[in-house]
């Protein structure tokens, strides 16, 4: 007896009911098949034939002819099943299961493919429909191509071969499934390959981006304007990269790619590629409508994923270039890569990691200071992992540690005390850096004398240079900035650098010099510990005594969490009387020492729990400051998070701030996030033990520093703070909590701003109807007097303390701008000032929306 005889013995006779199509011999083999997979309990969605006995003893044994006959038998029985799968059984869905599992298995074997068996396989494929609506994308014809390929590609191609493969091509170019576009395009591609004749010549099939989108049609457009012997390189160029697969290039894909790179010459690739890349960077996403009537919504597209790949292909060729202009180029693109498009995240992850290995890999530091400022940009946890992960690996191969590196690698853009000259004919040009994250030009006469304008002759006749020197200029103030912002998270490291590298890596640096001459640093020599700032070519004290410091002294940046109250009041009032701005919150940074309630709770803190907080304006912030925090949403795993944390490596501790959903009917985004988040307790966690540790043994440094950025994340992203958050319908159950915190208690940052305005209101304008009182800065107008909170900065109306809302017009200019602050970066001090003295002259104030609240009464 057979084995299919046996197998048929063995089960019920209701398992041998069988339609038409089964009555055959490759019908009984399906039914055959099925049946023991259900006898052996195997999985019908993943078949493993090969460990299917019908399919080894019999099916494994047939001719090439006979498995083809089987194929195109398969594909028809698929077909019509997908005809009748409403009404189908059980059992006909395993079959129809059995049959796709022979079908691709068998393309995947060893099968020699004659060019009648290719001529019947693609016809039946095009004329059949694996699922109703269905286009040929949903056969495994990729697993046809490859066989074809393989058997074929040494010898070429019969012409039956060839009609039978154009045929199967058009039908491709025809199919519309946008989700299939990526497979589909490597699958014309590969056709291409095969049905392109090589007549000897040396002459190799012209490759394209095959994406469409706009930036194929961009590139491609290059490629076929240039001369036909380079065309030859980029059509090599373009296969590769069409390859790019994986996270990373393999040593064999840099070296064959170097090759190609020299033969066409490197300064001819780098036009083009970084040419590429700045389209992609400027290239915007476009929204799509969607609307079948009963549900419209909008989605954003940007590039073809197969055009991505490629691009990254080019981008892992860059790996062996380390010039400004490409690194600069790529640092653009890993940006513009991780800008999130809405409802779909990140834009291109798998490019902006591309981009990152790039910078990585290149040679010098030059693109390790771009990883260093893009931690700061980005803000997706995994990729500042990643870039973390890069640029410890190259602080690794250099024997240094993080900061080091990260020091070393700062280009001072060839500036001398932040300015540097530039030759245009007989005229020069100095770009000077004027504050953080901005600069100046300013171009001189040859007599020395300054010329207002930009001359004319510079832009007729030195347009290239002049692009370079305003991309310099723009890269400057870039560098400037996350500079700034990464000096500011050192302040919670304790870090201690040796005189020679801080003269080095800072006061000697062309760029940096700008930013250390106006922080105050300590220096510590034999244990004697004194503070001092730069000041007109000298180190002062902050009672203007000179010091010099030894050459063996260590340096670190001052702190008042670890001053005495004396001292902070010495240095705020040295830097008010000498008008020396710092680019950073130092003298008057906020100070947050153990309370007492603290002490009784032990091991957390409740100083800034209770709070309802914005929870994308959370999550921004969160990043921005270093902390890894994942949005919660409104679905299964959604309340997984609950915390926010950052790693204390100097301390081997871990501090986590935990937040709650706001579970409100409605409240969450179209993806499902919430949109708003409920604050709860601060701890710290030993890195060592895993254990929470009392807060009296965390050191003030880094206690003072992460409580000071959760009153930053409560002070910026709470309700209270939004002017509108009342008017708009608010959540019901917390509107307690909004005016508590509008018009509460003040908090170390608000602390700050009275003590700035009680010293500054005297000197304004508006002084004589404006004071500072409690928690308030009092404006008395025409029609009424007003009431701004130095904290939230909303505002009371006396006399009934009606609520007065005022959005700020971010277009306007900063109240600030023209004033002395002794510090940068206090956005809620300029919105305060804007609406003093926007109210100071209330009967000039046109807005309807204002007036009609004002003269409700």
């Amino acid at each position: 007896m057979g084995l299919i005889n046996k197998i048929k013995s063995a089960l019920f006779s209701k398992d041998l009911v069988n339609n038409a199509g089964e009555m055959s011999e490759f019908g009984e083999i399906i039914t055959a098949s099925r049946m023991e997979c259900v006898k052996e309990n195997l999985n019908f969605w993943d078949i493993k034939l090969n460990k299917v006995k019908v399919y080894i003893e019999q099916v494994a044994g047939w001719d090439d002819q006979k498995r083809v006959d089987l194929i195109v038998y398969c594909v028809r029985e698929i077909a019509r099943f997908s005809k009748i799968r409403d009404k189908a059984e059980s059992h006909d869905y395993k079959s129809n299961l059995v049959r796709q599992a022979y079908v691709s298995h068998l393309l995947r074997t060893k099968l020699k493919i004659d060019e009648d068996g290719l001529d019947r396989i693609v016809n039946t494929f095009i004329e059949n429909k694996k699922f109703k609506g269905s286009t040929i994308n949903q056969w495994p014809v990729s697993l046809l191509v490859n066989q074809v390929t393989n058997q074929y590609k040494a010898t070429g191609l019969s012409d039956k071969m060839k009609l039978s493969l154009s045929k199967l091509k058009s039908a491709f170019e025809k199919a519309k499934d946008v989700h299939a576009d990526k497979t589909r395009s490597k699958i014309i591609e590969k056709l291409d390959q095969l049905l392109f004749e090589n007549d000897g010549s040396g002459f190799v099939k012209p490759t394209l981006f095959l994406g469409k989108d706009d930036f194929g049609t961009y590139a491609n457009s290059t490629i076929n304007s240039i001369p036909s012997s380079e065309q030859q390189i980029w059509y090599k160029l373009i296969a590769k990269a069409l390859k790019a697969n994986g996270s990373k290039p393999t040593k064999k894909y840099l070296d064959e790619t170097l090759v190609l790179v020299k033969e066409l010459g490197t300064d001819k690739f780098k036009k083009v590629a970084n040419d590429w890349f700045k389209f992609v960077v400027d290239f915007k996403e476009k929204p799509v409508r969607h609307d079948n009537g009963a549900y419209a919504h909008t989605s954003w597209e940007f590039l073809s994923s197969i055009n991505l790949d490629a691009i990254k292909g080019f981008v892992w060729m860059c790996a062996h270039f380390y010039d400004n202009h490409t690194l600069n180029t790529v640092s653009k693109l890993a940006e513009r890569s991780f800008r999130k498009i809405p409802g779909q995240g990140p834009t291109a992850a798998g490019l902006g990691n591309a981009c990152l290995y790039m910078l990585y890999k290149s040679k010098g530091l030059d693109g390790i200071g771009h990883l260093s400022r893009l931690k700061l940009r980005i803000k997706q946890s995994n990729t500042q992992q990643l870039i973390e992960k890069y640029i410890a690996e190259a602080a690794h191969r250099l024997g240094v540690s993080t900061h080091e590196i990260e020091d070393m690698a700062v280009d001072d853009f060839k500036l001398v005390m932040g300015s540097r000259s530039y030759m245009f004919d007989e005229y020069s040009c100095i770009l000077r850096i004027t504050g953080v994250g901005k600069s100046n030009l300013q171009w001189l006469k040859p007599d020395g004398n300054v010329q207002k304008t930009l001359p004319l002759f510079v832009k007729e006749n030195h347009a290239a240079k002049l692009k370079k020197l305003k991309e310099t200029q723009k890269q400057v103030d870039q560098t400037s900035s996350a500079q700034r912002d990464r000096i500011d998270r050192m302040f919670r490291t304790g870090r201690k650098l040796s005189y020679t590298d801080f003269k080095r890596f800072y006061l000697d640096h062309g760029l940096l010099s700008v930013i250390a001459e106006k922080i105050i640093w300590v220096f510590t020599t034999e244990g004697s510990a004194v503070s001092a700032l730069w000041s007109d070519g000298e180190w002062l004290t902050n009672e203007k005594h000179q010091i010099v410091p030894e050459e063996n002294s260590t340096v670190s940046l001052w702190h008042p969490a670890l001053s005495t109250i004396d001292e902070v009041k010495n240095w705020r009032t040295f830097l008010v009387d000498l008008k020396i701005q710092q680019p950073l919150k130092q003298a008057f940074r906020e100070v947050y020492l153990l309370t007492e309630a603290e002490i009784n709770t032990k091991s957390y803190s409740n100083r800034m729990a209770s709070h309802i907080l914005k929870q994308h304006q959370f999550n921004m912030l969160a990043k921005t400051r270093g902390w890894k925090y994942s949005l919660m949403g409104a679905f299964d795993n959604g309340y997984d998070s609950g915390t926010a944390q950052i790693p204390l490596p100097e301390y081997n501790l871990r501090a986590e701030y935990w937040v709650n959903e706001v579970n409100a009917d409605n409240e969450f985004n179209d993806t499902g996030i919430w949109n708003y988040i409920a604050t709860d307790q601060i701890r710290f966690v030993s890195t060592l033990t895993n254990q929470v540790i009392d807060l009296v043994d965390v050191p003030a440094l880094p206690l003072s520093e992460i409580l000071r950025d959760v009153d930053l994340f409560v002070g910026v992203a709470s309700v209270g703070n939004d002017p509108a958050w009342m008017d708009s319908g608010g959540l019901p159950a917390h509107r307690d909590y909004w005016t508590s915190y509008s018009f509460g208690d003040l908090s170390e940052v608000a602390k700050n701003r009275k003590e700035i305005l009680t010293g500054l209101v005297p000197r304004l304008k508006i002084n004589k109807v404006a004071e500072i009182k409690d928690k308030f800065l009092i404006v008395k107008g025409k029609l009424r007097t007003y009431k701004i909170h130095l904290g939230s900065t909303n505002i009371l109306m006396e006399p009934n303390d009606q609520y007065l809302c005022i959005v700020p017009d971010r277009s306007q200019k900063s109240m600030t701008e023209n004033l002395f602050i002794p510090f940068e970066g206090d956005a809620g001090l300029s919105v305060i000032l804007s609406k003093a003295f926007l109210l100071a002259d209330d009967d000039r104030i046109t807005d309807t929306t204002i007036t009609s609240q004002i003269n409700r009464k």
